[in-house]
């Protein structure tokens, strides 16, 4: 018989831990946010991806995963992380003009806008009647966050475009990532996205950012902190190991929490206004997350049966 599409179960704590981690990496855009008040948007990025590079070189080592590319590997690796690189540093200059709370929904639109590529470019990724559905909530949650806008000067919507110019740009190197899986480790991938990006940020910050550093605080310290060692370095091995004992179907029924965590989080830690219109786009982008992924439960759960028949 064929292998299982999907992993066994979700325990009680494995599910605890993979919500935290979608609270994390929504509490991420608050900490980027935050970041940015004292720090230039490249400084920020160099490093906080300078740890992160560290930290999973140490996690590699201990682990015993290689890092060394395989031949024919390296250019791949190159050209995903100058993806990887060019979408975070939309990300950090995006939100140097627009709100956390914004950036939080704009930035899940990625699993629609990489749902809308898979179907013409992946094999076997077709957008169904109700995967048509979750696309339209999703981007109908798009277009309530651009009508939220008055009162507001003209950098939101800079900051809006710039960080909706990068999540696609991130689902198109999603995509380009999900080709480099068939041959190349996850951590690999990874790795040196982070490794190839770093100098890069480093050398673009003192030609962008002005000034590198505008004040430093216990505060800022522990936001990259937290997006250095947490949202990127921690958040990723356990995923990573969530995913393999369980698969990617059953930790994505999750992933409705990134944009609630950083919606919700962006006003109370940040005392950003979230006005009913934000909240609308809440409650379409992750009514649209909810009804993909239901969608792709059910189409593994039909090639289940397909298979045991």
């Amino acid at each position: 018989m064929a292998p299982l599409p999907s992993g066994p179960k979700l325990p009680l704590v494995s599910s605890v831990l993979a919500a935290f981690l979608c609270v994390l990496w929504g509490a991420n855009t608050v900490a980027i946010k935050y970041s940015l008040s004292g720090l230039g948007p490249l400084t920020a990025a160099a490093v906080r991806f300078g740890i992160s590079t560290l930290i999973l070189w140490g996690w590699a080592r201990i682990a015993g995963h290689p890092l060394r590319p395989a031949a024919g590997h390296l250019r791949p690796l190159v050209v995903n992380s100058l993806m990887f690189t060019f979408q975070l540093a939309l990300v950090y200059v995006g939100f140097t003009m627009t709100h956390a709370s914004r950036g939080a929904l704009l930035t899940n639109l990625q699993p629609f806008f990489l749902l809308f590529l898979a179907h013409f470019f992946l094999t076997g990724d077709r957008i169904t009647p109700l995967k048509l559905i979750g696309l339209v909530l999703g981007f109908s949650g798009a277009a309530c966050v651009f009508l939220d806008s008055p009162g507001l000067h003209g950098n939101f919507m800079a900051g809006d475009l710039l960080l909706l110019v990068s999540t696609l740009i991130w689902a198109c190197s999603a995509a380009y990532t999900k080709h480099l899986l068939q041959s190349i480790s996850s951590i690999q991938i990874v790795f040196y996205q982070l490794l190839f990006a770093v100098p890069l940020f480093a050398a673009g910050a003192p030609v962008w950012d002005a000034p590198m550093v505008s004040g430093f605080s216990y505060g800022i310290a522990a936001a990259i902190l937290f997006q250095g060692v947490l949202t990127t370095a921690f958040a990723f091995v356990a995923w990573t190991r969530l995913m393999h004992a369980y698969g990617a179907v059953a930790l994505h029924s999750f992933v409705f929490v990134i944009p609630v965590s950083g919606v919700l989080l962006a006003g109370v830690l940040l005392d950003e206004p979230i006005s009913a219109m934000i909240l609308l786009a809440l409650l379409l982008i992750t009514g649209g997350i909810v009804t993909v992924q239901f969608s792709q439960h059910r189409e593994m759960a039909a090639l289940l049966h397909r298979r045991i028949r």
